[in-house]
């Protein structure tokens, strides 16, 4: 098993993941999760935006079966979205259909999603609806379709590692769109396997929204790629306002301050909450440097990249000491 796969192992583990809640944010993930509530995400969102740099907002959330789990998180991205208001602070909400109940039933799902986004156009605030595994995707852009009839508020995103992107990103030209490279382990049926067909289809992803979309979100840490999008929009005449740079909190903030400073639109994608222990697999299981970056950020030197290989079996010690 890879280092990717064995991390990624780890973020589908629904037992990992329930039981980490009961140790609040460890395993370095403080470094890349802003935080539990919905205090301390805007306190982190305020530094962020006088440093020049937006925020989309992620209430983090796995594995909801149950309506009334749906039902809190539909309660707590409306409470971020009435904080984002209150405190006049620059942020959006992103957030996952299966967090709303999508694995519980379709139009009990799309009930809580219209009431995220209604209350959140009524502030004039954009909700960006993330992708997950395949299995998920359709169901999901079916869902910013119905939505996007009555609000102008929501945009989804397109992940580069599935064979259907670019199709997906033609017809979605008029949405705001963020571009990814992809986060999930999938097969080759759906998926190129390689890093240079995922980086190929990236990059076409990227230029083509540039060039016919409405507004692109480039989310990547590649600074191969930034640079190239650079001087993309530089050959192509591109405003500045027809797009952003995009990077997860915690990871390359010089560059984060960098990009903000050269009078790039930037954005970080904040997440917050309990539920922090899928998400902190994922960032590690999508590029070694990540592992490098974390263990650097919370001792800032090299340390044994055994901290985090063993997250999951420290977890699941600390519940097995328990019972005895």
């Amino acid at each position: 098993m890879s280092l990717k796969d064995f991390f990624i192992a780890l973020s589908e583990n629904k037992f990992l993941n329930n039981n980490a809640k009961k140790y609040g944010l460890m395993l370095g993930a403080q470094s890349v999760v802003a935080g539990t509530n919905i205090d301390e995400v805007i306190h982190t969102i305020r530094d962020l935006n006088n440093q020049g740099i937006s925020c989309t907002i992620d209430n983090l959330g796995e594995f909801v079966s149950e309506q009334v789990d749906a039902e809190t998180a539909k309660n707590q991205i409306i409470a971020v979205i009435e904080a984002i208001h209150s405190n006049d602070v620059d942020a959006h909400i992103s957030l996952k259909p299966s967090q709303l109940g999508l694995d519980i039933d379709e139009e009990f799902c799309f009930n809580l999603l219209e009431e995220i986004v209604a209350k959140a156009h009524q502030y004039n605030i954009f909700v960006n609806f993330d992708m997950e595994k395949h299995d998920r995707l359709q169901q999901t852009f079916d869902f910013v379709e119905r939505l996007s009839e009555q609000y102008d508020n929501v945009g989804t995103v397109i992940q580069a590692y599935f064979h259907r992107a670019i199709d997906d990103v033609e017809k979605f030209k008029n949405y705001r769109l963020r571009i990814v490279k992809g986060a999930y382990k999938e097969t080759e049926e759906y998926a190129y396997q390689t890093k240079d067909e995922i980086d190929a289809n990236f990059i076409r992803l990227i230029e083509y929204h540039l060039l016919n979309g409405k507004f692109t979100s480039v989310a990547t840490h590649d600074h191969h790629v930034i640079e190239h999008v650079k001087e993309f929009v530089k050959l192509h005449n591109i405003s500045h306002d027809k797009f952003e740079f995009q990077m997860l909190y915690g990871f390359r903030k010089d560059m984060q301050q960098k990009l903000a400073n050269e009078g790039y639109n930037f954005c970080t994608y904040v997440p917050f909450g309990e539920d922090w222990y899928g998400y902190f697999m994922r960032r590690l299981a999508e590029r070694p440097q990540n592992l490098n970056l974390v263990t650097k950020q919370i001792f800032n030197k090299k340390t044994n990249t055994l901290l985090a290989i063993g997250a999951g079996a420290f977890i699941l010690g600390r519940l097995t000491k328990k019972k005895k």
